[in-house]
């Protein structure tokens, strides 16, 4: 079974992507301070691997397929919204740290970062794929990778590290009560 040149450069792109997301989260495992980070990090680590493996399994002989759990586990956080932490606190000022390790807030960073892109490419390289195993896969990486990037950010929201801005309630009502149904009145008979 051929692959098409957008498929396999694709593949190649989200592959070697994924081969860095590996290499870096590895190294943030090792230093990361706090447990909670350490095991975030463990986590998402095996399944980018789980993902990298089948994927490449796929491109060699088209086995990942049909292997058993091939749909990739997803995340979920049980999280409702009333849980999550909004508005500023004080947030501390913030700029580039220029020294060799980092600490659990640039690794929790570097991690959400890793996780947004990769959801944002694997996506973007699915709308690129004949293929429908492959355009599976990589639709799975890329809901895979939205999660834990919530997942990542819920820790963040929790220790104050990623604070949400928020809007006075009736700006935020008069922005969006701006946009109407298509058709406010009753449903017509067909």
């Amino acid at each position: 079974m051929p692959f098409g040149a957008h498929e396999t450069m694709e593949v190649h792109e989200i592959l070697n992507e994924k081969m860095n997301l590996i290499e870096h989260f590895a190294l943030y495992g090792q230093m990361a301070q706090s447990p909670a980070v350490r095991d975030l990090v463990s986590r998402h680590l095996q399944t980018a691997v789980a993902g990298y493996d089948q994927l490449v399994a796929y491109t060699h002989d088209y086995s990942a397929a049909k292997a058993p759990g091939a749909g990739m586990p997803g995340f979920n956080s049980g999280i409702r919204p009333e849980q999550i932490q909004y508005g500023l606190d004080r947030p501390a000022p913030m700029a580039p740290m220029l020294q060799g390790a980092l600490n659990d807030r640039q690794i929790l960073a570097a991690v959400l970062s890793c996780h947004k892109a990769s959801a944002k490419n694997h996506m973007q390289a699915c709308l690129e794929c004949a293929d429908p195993n492959v355009r599976r896969m990589l639709q799975q990486g890329a809901n895979l990778c939205a999660e834990q990037a919530y997942e990542t950010f819920l820790i963040m929201n929790q220790q104050g590290l990623y604070q949400v801005p928020t809007m006075q309630d009736h700006t935020a009502k008069t922005f969006l009560h701006a946009y109407q149904p298509s058709n406010p009145g009753p449903a017509p008979m067909m």
